[in-house]
């Protein structure tokens, strides 16, 4: 099967792939994907409106996700948080993924949700900051779901140092039922979120952080860091108490990352599910002690690592674009959609180059599908 792909030219499409089942979590990692929401094609989803959510298809599509062993991360920036989710699509988006959990098992193991302050945008005081997570706190606790704390652009706004995000942090470890979760994202992914944990200087910021979770170490289940850096991550997984646990979430290395003892939670398994179970399982089998394993992982894994690295380059907080289009691509959704009208965010040679990646890395599920959608973008496009 051939398709003409802008910036490339004609390309011939692999032999498909079909992954194995899956029936049962992997036992060797603990890995969330973080989920997108899909759109309401018909809704008015035009930059600055509210949300409009297909909530049929965006729960279908946590279940695909289940359904593959894998646990979901949810209302994260990966469900463009801080980037068209508005808060009253999050309320509801947190309420039915947990509902939806319940039918696969425990909401609190199977969906984690992230709590912030985005509904307080014009929060100037520490109490108020404080406040505002309390209200999503109980908001996804009482869904049933575990927590996540995000990383919070107005406490990075307000706070005058580290002491300010350990006043707010600590405040917040009393409100939790359980351990949490900690997000520390980049500011690739935010650059309002710059300087966060008191310092510009990550070796600064890392010092407090640990300094945080050392405090508090029996109400932290782990901390998800996304700064795409590896070498930071082992020595901060080091670092750790024992006990807690580290959610790689770096998209460009994570491979080596899970395979040297990170656990994941990662917007790239959205796209990369099937992929990324097969690897998880191979995983399970390398450290049961079957000796062809880890380069089974390493061969599942090596192709998916371009498709990553294309989907979140510069300015890699639009990397949500091209999570969205191989979820369209896949038949996950009807339309090429996104909330706050998103879908622009990418060019279309880019996009033509995320769907060569995926072929390369055997992801796209019905072939004949991908090619007939990507030929109906282009078409749109005037080629």
């Amino acid at each position: 099967m051939r398709i003409d792909l802008p910036g490339f030219g004609p390309y011939e499409l692999r032999e498909p792939v079909s992954w194995p089942a899956v029936d049962r979590p992997a036992s060797s990692r603990i890995v969330y994907a973080a989920a997108h929401v899909v759109a309401d094609p018909l809704g008015d989803n035009t930059p600055g409106s509210p949300a409009a959510v297909d909530w049929d298809a965006t729960l279908r599509f946590r279940r695909h996700l289940w359904s593959l062993g894998l646990r979901v991360a949810d209302a994260m920036d990966t469900a463009q948080r801080n980037m068209g989710l508005d808060w009253a699509a999050t309320r509801e988006l947190i309420r039915r993924s947990a509902a939806e959990a319940r039918s696969y098992g425990d909401p609190a193991t199977l969906v984690s949700c992230g709590a912030g302050t985005d509904h307080a945008p014009d929060a100037a005081d520490l109490n108020t900051i404080t406040a505002a997570y309390a209200e999503q706190i109980e908001t996804v606790q009482s869904a049933g779901a575990g927590v996540i704390v995000m990383a919070s652009r107005q406490l990075a706004r307000v706070a005058a140092g580290l002491k300010d995000y350990h006043q707010v942090y600590g405040k917040l470890f009393g409100l939790a039922e359980r351990p949490v979760i900690l997000h520390w994202l980049g500011e690739m992914f935010d650059p309002n979120l710059a300087g966060y944990w008191g310092s510009h200087d990550v070796a600064a910021a890392t010092e407090s952080f640990l300094e945080l979770i050392h405090a508090n170490a029996a109400m932290v289940d782990g901390v998800k860091v996304s700064l795409l850096d590896e070498e930071h991550e082992i020595g901060l997984r080091a670092a750790l108490p024992e006990g807690v646990k580290l959610y790689t979430g770096d998209d460009f290395n994570y491979p080596s990352l899970i395979k040297s003892g990170s656990h994941a939670l990662l917007g790239i398994f959205d796209a990369i599910a099937p992929a990324a179970a097969a690897a998880l399982q191979a995983l399970d089998a390398a450290e049961a002690g079957d000796e062809r394993a880890p380069a089974r992982y390493d061969e599942i894994f090596a192709p998916t690592v371009p498709l990553s690295r294309k989907i979140f380059e510069r300015p890699t907080y639009n990397y949500k674009t091209g999570i969205v289009f191989l979820a369209w691509l896949n038949g996950h959704q009807d339309a090429f959609a996104m909330v706050n009208g998103a879908q622009s965010a990418r060019s279309l040679v880019h996009l033509a180059e995320v769907f060569r990646l995926a072929d390369q890395a055997g992801l796209l599920a019905d072939q004949e599908l991908a090619v007939r959608r990507m030929k109906a973008l282009l078409a749109v496009n005037g080629l």
